[in-house]
């Protein structure tokens, strides 16, 4: 298994947990606010991915590029 596969796992089901989390906060379940959410909710997991890739190279926790 890569190295980083179990940070994509986790990224996946951030952005669906932040992205759930967000239309039922919102309380509207219109198709275009879903689709709204669901596009933040990918950039939101791509950017935690990134963000945690940096930070566990960086602690030493991943190995470097």
């Amino acid at each position: 298994m890569h190295p980083e596969t179990p940070l994509k796992i986790s990224s996946i089901a951030f952005a669906i947990l932040w992205t759930v989390w967000m239309v039922w906060w919102s309380g509207a379940f219109d198709p275009v606010n879903v689709g709204i959410m669901a596009a933040c909710g990918g950039l939101a997991g791509w950017l935690w991915f990134r963000a945690m890739r940096w930070y566990f190279r960086r602690a030493g926790l991943l190995p470097k590029a």
